[in-house]
């Protein structure tokens, strides 16, 4: 796509961390915990890395969150990211990607605890219960690698960073991050109540999911606030290294208002997504344009203040047209059920407003959720769907009946996913193992036969069945069979059992870029090209490039070494 045609309208070695204070609730659900009495021990299979005879070098890591490179790059070519326009062309460079895992929806648990979902067990936030059938979305579990650094470290809002497992950490969480994935934590204990006399409290609160894309006034109006919070969390940041914790070795920060902007937002800056041409559009692409600005002016405060530490800039994956929210969501939801029963679950509804395709639109006040929830009927309080944290999605108004089901939808964020009600896995499993794969196969053949009632095209780009030879050992966050949507499907046409929707769009953007980045940049990093990178190699790199030892639970593997040697060729 033509985007620019279309976007115009050191430390010394040794030192020893301070002690550790207590982190301290500030809000209802914060943890708190006791003091540390002494270093955090090191696993004895902890590998030393490639330089570590080395003193640790002072390293700045800012994490932006659902940032879409493709679309930066049409900034910078505008002028708008000067910033980031410049760290590129002095930086070591990568495309980062994370393949299927991205689905998972816990990119920022995957860097914080730098454990492979194989290994952590965890490929969803969401877990199932087969026992209940209830599901539950729950908060990271797993320490992050940051417990067992040597380093003094600085964090600010990285999501699912519980750093209750990580008594020499300082910092908070919570303030402004997009699924934060913990509970407010704060060390020292006074810290996030210093930050709000200072600075004020998060001007963007209210935005993190907004949903605004109807009204172009209240679309404008996200934006400003979105844009104010980026500048305000790179002052923020600032204070924490340049004042209250200036002997620190390690600082991270993520950015949030990257992953609170592009999903509300998207449609202003992609001329096939559906709603471009509604009039919140122009507002959507100037809102993109102010907040990745203001995110360009974040890293370049960080930069000038920190001229002496190595930076690296990431994202773990683009971002682009969210193809899965109605499909998976509720969609998918009633065609299982059509496929079981032979009958519509969901209500019809007339639409005062729709596209010429057929799309409804909703008005200017409307919610997605509020419009939803008269079609499907809520179940009763004490039934499965009844209580639980995901209930706003209308796939659990469906779970009453799963346990007579031979295979059902589970919510999910960015892809859809079935579970098989296999007997001796699910308490009411109704298919016998032996009739395993013919279910399986049954389903991916109707699946394949979906088709985008908006357009006639295929609704389905791919179907990933991970554990189709061990359907037993399926665990609570997973599923057996992963749809990966294309093409917008608000309505989907399925021959055996008709045309479901269509239903309106809820989030224009979706994770559905194929690539982030990363920019490394420092005195003993040299710059250029160095290919495509797994998203479970940046924090290796970052442990060599400090000289720190790596912590038994980091997967994947340094960039390191050849980095090295470009270095070593150049001298």
């Amino acid at each position: 796509m033509n985007w620019q045609k279309f976007l115009n309208g050191g430390k010394s070695k040794g030192a020893v961390a301070p002690r550790a204070r207590a982190v301290v609730p500030e809000t209802p659900g914060a943890v708190a915990v006791a003091p540390v009495a002494g270093p955090v021990a090191r696993s004895a299979e902890a590998s030393r890395p490639l330089g570590a005879e080395q003193s640790r070098r002072r390293t700045l890591v800012i994490g932006l969150d659902s940032f879409d490179m493709p679309l930066a790059e049409s900034f910078m070519q505008e002028g708008l990211m000067p910033n980031l326009a410049r760290l590129k062309t002095q930086s070591a460079c990568c495309k980062v990607q994370d393949g299927h895992e991205k689905y998972s929806g816990l990119a920022w648990e995957y860097f914080s605890t730098s454990m492979h979902p194989a290994n952590g067990g965890r490929w969803s936030p969401l877990e199932f219960n087969p026992d209940t059938y209830e599901i539950q979305q729950r908060p990271v579990q797993i320490a992050p690698f940051l417990a067992e650094l040597a380093a003094r470290t600085v964090v600010f809002d990285v999501p699912y960073c519980d750093i209750t497992q990580a008594e020499k950490v300082q910092g908070l969480t919570r303030w402004g991050a997009h699924d934060p994935g913990v509970p407010e934590q704060s060390r020292p204990a006074n810290l996030r109540s210093e930050i709000a006399r200072r600075f004020g409290a998060y001007p963007a609160l209210k935005d993190i999911y907004g949903f605004c894309w109807p009204s172009a006034k209240r679309t404008r109006e996200l934006s400003d606030r979105l844009a104010r919070a980026a500048t305000l969390r790179g002052k923020v940041m600032r204070w924490m290294l340049e004042e209250k914790f200036p002997d620190w070795e390690l600082g991270v920060v993520v950015v949030g208002e990257s992953h609170s902007a592009i999903e509300p937002l998207w449609h202003g800056v992609d001329p096939t997504h559906p709603l471009y041409s509604i009039p919140s559009g122009p507002e959507a692409a100037k809102g993109l344009r102010k907040i990745y600005n203001a995110i360009d002016g974040l890293i370049g405060e960080l930069q000038s203040a920190f001229p002496d530490a190595t930076l690296a800039v990431f994202s773990s994956h683009g971002m682009g047209a969210n193809h899965a929210d109605v499909a998976a969501m509720a969609l998918l939801a009633e065609l299982t059920y059509r496929w079981q029963f032979n009958e519509p679950y969901m209500r019809p509804r007339k639409w005062s407003k729709t596209l010429p395709n057929g799309i409804p639109l909703l008005n200017e006040n409307d919610r997605w959720h509020d419009s939803i929830v008269p079609m499907v009927p809520y179940p009763p309080e004490g039934e499965p769907g009844g209580k639980w944290n995901c209930s706003w999605m209308p796939v659990t108004r469906y779970a009453r009946f799963w346990p007579k089901m031979k295979a059902f939808a589970i919510p999910s964020y960015y892809d859809g996913r079935l579970r098989i009600n296999l007997q001796g896995r699910e308490a009411q499993g109704v298919v016998p193992r032996e009739e395993y794969e013919r279910v399986r196969d049954t389903l991916m053949a109707d699946l394949k036969n979906l088709r985008n009632s908006a357009t006639g095209e295929k609704a389905v780009a791919d179907i990933w069945c991970p554990k189709s030879d061990d359907p037993l050992g399926i665990g609570p966050t997973e599923a057996d069979l992963y749809v990966i949507w294309q093409g917008n499907p608000y309505g989907l046409a399925c021959p055996k059992a008709g045309e479901v929707g269509p239903l309106p769009c809820r989030r224009p953007g979706g994770h559905t870029g194929k690539f982030g980045f990363l920019y490394l940049h420092g005195k003993e990093v040299r710059a250029g090209d160095y290919g495509v990178a797994s998203s479970f190699e940046v924090v290796p790199t970052l442990l060599d490039l400090m000289g720190e030892k790596r912590p038994a639970q980091v997967h994947g593997n340094s960039l390191w070494p050849q980095m090295r040697m470009r270095v070593e060729k150049a001298a």
